[in-house]
C-alpha cells in the first residue's frame, strides 16, 4: 500500500520535543517582544485597548504560522482549523492569566508590583507549557490522522429518485 506525502519533501518533518520547545520560546518570545513595542506605536493613533487587540490578533496569526512552518517542521502553512484552534489555546491561556491575577488580588489586597510580576510571570510560563503541549500534541500532531474510510453506496431499492421528491400541491 503506497502513502501519498503531503507535506514538502525538502523540509525536514516531524522535530523533537526540546527543539521545538526551544523553537517556540524564540517564535513566540520574538513576536512578543515586537508586539510589545508595536501596541504603543499603533496607541498613537487608536485607543489603547483596540491597538491591543489588533496587535494581539495579527501576532497571533504570525505565531501559528511560525509554530507551522518552523517551530513544528510541519513543512506547509497552518490553514484556518489550526489558526482557530491556536487562537483558542491562545485565549485559554489569557484566561489562566488573567485568573492568576484575580486570585491574587482576592488574596492580598495591595500585592505589591514583585508579587504581581512574580504571579504574572508564574501563570504565563505554566499556560506557555500548556499551550506548548496543546499546539504540539493536538493542533499540529503530524501523523496521526486517519485515512477516511470509504463509503458504501446505498442499494439501488433504498435510493431516492427525483419523483420521490415532489412535493404535494
Amino acid at each position: 500500500m503506497e502513502t501519498h506525502r503531503t507535506e514538502r519533501p525538502d523540509v525536514q518533518q516531524g522535530v523533537g520535543a526540546l527543539a521545538s520547545f526551544v523553537r517556540f520560546v524564540v517564535c513566540g518570545g520574538g513576536v512578543g517582544l515586537l508586539a510589545g513595542a508595536a501596541v504603543p506605536l499603533l496607541a498613537t493613533v487608536m485607543p489603547w485597548a483596540l491597538a491591543n487587540a489588533v496587535i494581539t490578533v495579527a501576532s497571533t496569526l504570525l505565531c501559528t504560522e511560525l509554530h507551522a512552518l518552523f517551530t513544528f517542521g510541519t513543512g506547509r502553512r497552518a490553514g484556518l482549523r489550526r489558526h482557530l484552534q491556536s487562537a483558542g489555546s491562545a485565549t485559554v491561556a489569557y484566561v489562566v492569566t488573567c485568573a492568576a491575577m484575580l486570585l491574587l488580588h482576592a488574596v492580598a489586597a495591595s500585592p505589591g508590583l514583585a508579587w504581581e510580576q512574580a504571579v504574572y510571570l508564574g501563570a504565563s510560563a505554566l499556560a506557555g507549557i500548556g499551550r506548548f503541549l496543546v499546539l504540539r500534541l493536538c493542533v499540529f500532531a503530524g501523523g496521526r490522522e486517519k485515512e477516511a474510510v470509504p463509503v458504501r453506496p446505498l442499494p439501488i431499492a433504498a435510493r431516492l429518485r427525483h419523483a420521490d421528491l415532489e412535493l404535494a400541491r
